[in-house]
């Protein structure tokens, strides 16, 4: 089946609106940047208990975001389902966006970006921080071949191989980066083999919440939304992966408590963490799971499901940054076990729960990563063929 596909106008008034607002909070997010460089991380909220703060959370969250929202795609061009079919170089596009948000985020916060030569010209490959340099890169190397045969009609007959091999690779990438925290030894709340299969379940339904998201943004700019036919099989996807996520992280947490070495710090983060309880609880079970499964398998279907699907991928998200802050700040915070079955007592907080309170450049420096996922969308559509011709109109949605 011919698909028809076209770029991104930018007739209305609210692009160029939009464009200013990304522009500029970018652009602030690196006035940020700089001040953090200059200055020192000691303006931030960070400290030598807690050294990836709220940018890494950032990070992580565009990160995962990227592999999952190449579903699309992989739906398309692997499993038969031609209804996506016309959102496959968009879903390509959303991936690449955000992986590139993610890592400039990461890049300007190791306080020396200047020294990434380093790490990209002498690798430690027992380090899994050296493996993914290669996932990273070569994800961004994968997909821009991916989308060149989607585009190329001589080269179409071979996007399904590029699109398993796209597919392939965003596993392994995501596998990477929950083996980050997975094979950290020193912090009991992160040295778990269940981080694997979380972060992958975690990137599956992130992408697909994002993707909806960014769909409905850049529909109100061109004029044209998702059909309610591909709009209703995605929210029931979306729906599948949030429920197999809160499976994985019920199972992440029982496991917890059930390991000796790891009952402590899963309890102070269940019953007695104070914000990082309060965010699980609320961020996560309430808002990340129970409203968005509510709002797709107990509502009553209706002809328009558009504003269920967005509801329940802004909870979505809501609910993943929660999970991630949560998994990156408390498993910090949480004194490390040095000494299994003995008291250890010294001047250097040993045994003491590290303070951690989110400073206004890491907010902008994160916020800015994600300006640039924007201006990418914006500028990339607006040149290439991106969008699909036969989206329905606004107006009858």
């Amino acid at each position: 089946m011919s698909q028809h596909y076209r770029t991104l106008t930018a007739d209305s008034p609210s692009y160029y609106v939009l464009a200013l607002a990304l522009v500029a909070l970018a652009l602030f997010g690196l006035g940020a940047a700089h001040y953090m460089e200059s200055e020192g991380h000691w303006v931030t909220g960070m400290n030598n208990q807690i050294v990836w703060g709220l940018p890494h959370v950032f990070a992580i969250l565009l990160i995962l975001s990227a592999s999952g929202a190449l579903n699309v795609a992989s739906m398309a061009s692997l499993f038969g389902r031609t209804m996506y079919s016309g959102w496959s170089r968009f879903s390509g596009l959303l991936a690449i966006s955000l992986l590139i948000g993610g890592l400039l985020v990461l890049v300007l916060d190791l306080g020396r970006p200047d020294r990434l030569i380093i790490a990209m010209t002498h690798y430690n490959f027992k380090s899994i921080f050296a493996w993914n340099i290669f996932l990273y890169t070569g994800f961004i190397v994968v997909t821009g071949i991916y989308l060149w045969f989607m585009f190329e009609r001589k080269m179409n007959q071979y996007a399904k191989v590029a699109g398993l091999l796209a597919f392939g690779w965003r596993f392994v990438l995501t596998a990477g980066t929950g083996s980050i925290f997975g094979f950290i030894i020193a912090r009991q709340f992160y040295h778990s083999a269940m981080m694997v299969p979380l972060f992958i379940v975690l990137s599956l339904s992130l992408g697909s919440a994002v993707f909806v998201l960014v769909t409905r943004i850049v529909g109100s700019l061109s004029g044209s939304l998702m059909n309610p036919e591909t709009s209703f099989s995605l929210m029931r996807l979306l729906g599948i992966l949030i429920a197999l996520e809160g499976f994985l992280v019920c199972v992440f947490y029982l496991t917890g408590l059930y390991t000796a070495a790891r009952y402590d710090v899963v309890l102070f983060v269940l019953v007695n963490g104070g914000i990082y309880t309060f965010l699980f609880w609320t961020g996560q079970i309430v808002i990340g799971t129970a409203v968005p499964l509510g709002l797709i398998f107990l509502i009553k279907a209706q002809p328009d499901t558009s504003v269920r699907l967005v509801t329940a991928a802004i909870s979505k998200v809501i609910g993943s940054f929660c999970l991630l802050y949560v998994m990156v700040i408390a498993g910090q915070g949480y004194p490390q076990l040095m000494f299994p079955d003995k008291q250890v007592r010294s001047t250097f907080f040993d045994g003491v729960v590290a303070y951690y309170a989110p400073s206004w450049p890491e907010l902008a420096l994160g916020v800015g990563g994600v300006s640039v996922v924007g201006i990418i969308i914006l500028v990339a559509a607006r040149v290439l063929p991106f969008l699909p011709a036969e989206a329905q109109h606004a107006q009858s949605s």
